[in-house]
């Protein structure tokens, strides 16, 4: 199965923070998933920990390397597919985590209720 991971999860995973369930963690430790990690969400990281809104590594890539997480780069369709989804969520990361889980079929972590509204299996963060 694959796995998207959530901004926040992936932050709550790499910090052993509580809030992440444990059904969430083990599905993210099982090795028979593919845990994978959208380049948006990455980029959202980054943007919000420049702007000094988030705590998170300043070495994005080599942690979710070391993770051995994939990440999802973002397509043409990719960009389009987002823009196209109902505004069920304004945020534009979240959106392309959205399309893209749907495009890969992906199992969503999150705590965002909202991403529930969209044709995407999640499980709560």
């Amino acid at each position: 199965m694959i796995i998207m991971l959530d901004a926040h999860a992936l932050l709550w995973w790499w910090a052993d923070d509580r809030r992440l369930g444990q059904p969430a963690r083990r599905s993210i430790a099982d090795p028979a998933n593919t845990v994978a990690v959208s380049a948006g969400t990455i980029w959202e990281i980054a943007v919000k920990r420049a702007a000094g809104r988030l705590d998170a590594p300043g070495n994005l890539l080599e942690t979710v390397n070391a993770e051995k997480f994939d990440v999802v780069p973002v397509t043409g369709g990719d960009a389009v597919a987002a823009a196209e989804l109902p505004m069920h969520h304004r945020d534009p990361f979240d959106r392309l985590l959205i399309a893209q889980a749907q495009r890969l079929d992906a199992l969503v972590i999150t705590r965002d209720r909202a991403i529930g509204a969209y044709e995407v299996n999640v499980l709560p963060a």
